[in-house]
Order: structure tokens, then sequence, then C-alpha cells
């Protein structure tokens, strides 16, 4: 199956003009400070668009890049859609307010080269703080007359999606219009979503997964997004639950980690999740335990398995490469020792090196390969995740990458994931990242199996917070863990890496050349909420206890 061609030709701008004189409503921004729902009609949000693009193409020219630097509220998909209609180019960036990400806000402003940032007047003055941009404009402060929305090439740039990496220089992947209209063709289809859909959530909408779910999904469905600010979430995840609760017909998307802290999560009292139609799980390593105990702790309200859909996708494909389909999630174990080998080899429940992995399904309007040394490998044996489709970006911005272009089975465009992968009765199983990928003594580690072992260890870990990666020294190479303590606890230091140690030890067949036990919040992380482990190396790459 194959986006057709008349929704590549076509562009999000089209779906939300054609909706002009509907009074429905498109965007609701749930504000838990301000209190109570704000919302958009179709028809204000098209001429609060025309009013953007207007002034835009007062000050700027056609495919110059502008930066939408504002808070998680009703200012930025209006930002967002102002600037695709004016003929340029988005760049959707951080809200100015998350001081913990001003590095990487500095770094793409850097890299993109806007020099027209939008905001809201909320956010005008930490926005000055950061440089002095050739313009900067209060969206919701902009008025007067509107402008008709340019026409759209397929083929031109609508946004620059910057990866959530830990460095001060991200990379923005350069994303057509034709991607964004086949990736939500296709997320479409993969979960069966449409008109009738609310996309609800809170990921952030810098983030590749918020952006298309919360801002593009909904005006290419016709349907409805309802969100939240992220940090929202973080203080009380039953918000989320409760928004899940409060709406009919729900898709909602999360990193694995938001599952596990709505299992944490409390009160209960009145939720109702039989609306929710799709729950996808991605952006992360979906763990086994976390699909068992979400679906323990939420089936008694009404939350159905199959509504859990794992998925796979990056910045670099626009979003959407697989998910799990109507049956939901598949969980796979199989032979630890063969897949430290390269293969994909199914055990039993007893079999006593076994190691459990989450389906994350199969493509749909794509083809994705697995591939080592240029060559496509059967299933069951594990290489590159390789993708191509009208959904992959067209590169980085200003920098050269053999991550794109690739020629594999008489086509050229491949995208080189970087994620190793297997498939397994024609599902795609995920193993890990290359870069991230342990070998010692000819044998590979991957560290997501490490940093379970170590989440198990001991009850004063926090099992989402834990990063293992290579080390190196006069010995040669190494496994080095950093683990962050669950809050409020004060254990025996050493009693916590005794319990690492010999559990690493058992499992793994390996002496931990390092652990570090540091405090909530210190191990460092992506701005998307993943633990980053480049990032902890460099912190933490020493030896300690």
């Amino acid at each position: 199956m194959t986006v057709p061609e008349d929704v590549l030709r076509g562009s999000l701008l089209d779906r939300l003009f054609a909706k002009a004189g509907d009074d429905r409503p498109v965007f609701t921004f749930l504000d838990y400070r301000g209190g109570g729902e704000h919302s958009l009609t179709w028809a204000q949000l098209a001429e609060r668009v025309r009013v953007v693009a207007h002034r835009l193409r007062e000050i700027a020219e056609p495919g110059d890049r502008v930066a939408i630097v504002a808070p998680q509220d009703l200012t930025y998909p209006v930002a967002f859609y102002g600037v695709l209609a004016a003929g340029m180019v988005a760049v959707p960036l951080f809200d100015p307010s998350l001081r913990a990400h001003r590095g990487r806000l500095l770094g793409a402003l850097e890299d993109c080269g806007a020099e027209v940032w939008l905001t809201s007047s909320s956010t005008l003055e930490r926005v000055r703080e950061l440089g002095e941009p050739r313009h900067l404009l209060a969206v919701d402060e902009l008025d007067g007359p509107g402008a008709d929305p340019v026409p759209v090439d397929p083929e031109a740039p609508a946004y620059l999606q910057y990866t959530s990496g830990s460095t001060r220089k991200p990379a923005g992947a350069i994303i057509p219009h034709r991607a964004v209209v086949a990736s939500c063709w296709q997320a479409s289809l993969a979960y069966e979503v449409d008109s009738g859909t609310t996309c609800a959530g809170w990921i952030p909408f810098f983030h590749d997964m918020g952006l298309v779910q919360l801002v593009c999904l909904p005006v290419f469905l016709g349907s409805r997004s309802v969100f939240m600010a992220p940090v929202e979430f973080v203080r009380r995840p039953e918000r989320w639950l409760r928004q899940l609760s409060d709406y009919p017909d729900v898709f909602t998307a999360a990193p694995n980690f938001a599952y596990d802290l709505a299992v944490e999560a409390a009160p209960r009292e009145g939720l109702d999740l039989s609306g929710v139609r799709i729950a996808l799980n991605g952006a992360e390593t979906v763990r086994p335990q976390t699909v068992e105990e979400f679906q323990k702790a939420f089936g008694p309200y009404g939350f159905r398995r199959e509504a859990h859909r794992p998925s796979y996708g990056l910045a670099e494909a626009t979003v959407y490469v697989t998910s799990a389909g109507p049956e939901g999630p598949t969980i796979t174990a199989f032979d630890r020792d063969a897949l430290a080998e390269g293969r994909a080899v199914e055990v039993g429940p007893d079999f006593p090196q076994r190691r459990e992995l989450v389906s994350v399904g199969r493509p749909v309007g794509q083809l994705v390969r697995i591939v080592h040394d240029g060559r496509v490998q059967p299933d069951g044996v594990l290489g590159e995740v390789w993708v191509h489709g009208p959904h992959v970006a067209a590169g980085y911005w200003r920098r050269e990458n053999d991550a794109f272009g690739n020629h594999l089975e008489g086509l050229d465009g491949w995208l080189r994931t970087g994620d190793l992968g297997v498939l397994h009765r024609g599902d795609l199983y995920l193993t890990g990242r290359l870069k991230d990928l342990i070998v010692i003594d000819g044998r590979n580690h991957y560290p997501q199996d490490i940093e379970g072992t170590v989440a198990q260890a001991h009850p004063a870990i926090r099992r989402d917070r834990v990063a293992a990666f290579a080390v190196e020294d006069d010995r040669g190479e190494g496994v080095a863990v950093v683990a962050e303590r669950v809050r409020d606890a004060e254990p025996d230091e050493a009693e916590v890496a005794r319990a690492v140690r010999r559990a690493v030890s058992q499992e793994h067949d390996l002496a931990l050349r390092a652990f570090h036990l540091v405090g909530p919040g210190e191990l460092p992380r992506t701005s998307s909420g993943k633990v980053s482990r480049s990032a902890a190396r460099a912190q933490y790459g020493g030896p300690h206890v």
C-alpha cells in the first residue's frame, strides 16, 4: 500500500482552509494555571492564521526560516500554520520558560539562522533574553488584515524538526510538505483514526510526536486536538488520565515512562477509559512490564488492552514508521545469547537466558528493511533498520549526513535510522541503537537489557531513570551505570551498589566498571524526556563505587 498521489500533492493548509467556515472547535487548550478550557474553532484558526501570514509576508521572504519560541498554548498552532501559510519554513522550538533546555534552544536558533521569531505576549520578555532577532512578534497581539495562503510546492520545506539530542547544536531534519501529509496519512490508516477522533495529550509541540499527533494530524483528519502543557503532566500525571476519560474517541500518544508514571498516579475515582481508542507508546523502548502493569492498573477502568499500541518512529521520518495493529501489544521472549550473536530465536517461558521484547508492529505506506553490510537480512537476523517512503525527510539543515539518500533494492532515498532491530514473524522488534551497542570480548550487550536489570536490583532505584554505557580505560572496554534514586529515599549507597553489581553479574556475566547512584533529576535527559546515555557518559564516565 502506497500513499495516494492526490494526498502527496495536497497540504495541511488545503485542509485547514477548506473548513474556514466551520464553527466547531479544532484546538482546545486545558489551562491549569488560568483555569478552564480555551478553544479555537476552525473559522477562528483560519482567520488568525491569515493575520500572521500577512504580517510575515511584510517582513520576510518565502523560504525564510521562522522560529516558534512559544508556550504550549493556542499561540503555537496559530504561529505554526501562519508560517506555512506565508510560504516560509517553520522551526518549532521550546517554550522559553523551560530553563533546563536553554542550551538546546540557543543551539537550534543559531543553527537554523531564523531572523524572525514568533512567541506570545506572556513570554515576550523571556524570549528577548535569548537574543535579538531582526523581528520578534507576539502572535496573540497581531491584528490587521489577513492574507490567503500561498500555493504550496509539495517538495518545499514545511518545517525543520530538531532532534532531541543532548548537544548544543542539534540537527534539524528538513520536513517537506509532502512528508507531513504522507506521515499523517500513514498514521490515520495505521491507527484507524478519523474526523470523529479526539487527539489528546501533552507531548511537547517541539517534539516530532507531539507536533504531528496534536498539531498536524487533527488538521489532516478534520478532527479535534485537546492538549495541555507538558509541565502539567509532569506535576500531576493523573491530569492526563482525566483528559483521556473526559473526551470521546481518544487517540493519545506518550513515551513509555509516561505510562509508568500514570500507574503511580492517584486518585482514580470516576475514571472511564473505555473511550480510549488508541494509546500510542513510542519515542523510547517499550517495556513489557509497563504494558502489563498499565493494563492491570487501568483495565478495571475500561482500558482495552488492544488500545495500547507500541510504535516506532523518528524525526528523520517525520514521525511514523511502524505500529502494532488491532491486536494490541505482542510480547515475545528471545534467547539472549542468540541476540548477542545477531539472531532472534524465540524461546519459552522457562528458558533461563531469555529477553522479552515488545513488538513495534508493521509499517503502513512505506518500506522497512533490516540491513547489514549493505544487504537485506531475512527474518530472524539482526541489523540496522532502513526506511523508504514519501514521509522521509529531505536531509539535515546545512549539514551532510550519510543517513539519507542510500541505495537499496534498486531504490534511492533510503534512510538509515541508526537503530538495531530484527523482523520476527513479520513484526519489527528493536534491540537498541548502533551507537549505544556495548561490545566486550566480542560479545554484544544492549544497554536496555542492563538498565532493566539494574532497575529491578534495588527498590531505591527509579526504574525509568537508569543509563548504561561503555567506558574504556587501561583494562579495555567495560560497562558503567548511572541510576537515579527514588524521591525521598536515603539508601545506603554501598548496599545499592552491591545489589546492582550482583544482579548484573548474574544476569549478564559482566563485572561493572563503575556504578554511580545520583539524586532525583540528576541523570541527564533529552528535551523529550528520554535518558541521554551520551550525556551521562560525558558527565559520569569515570569510576565511582
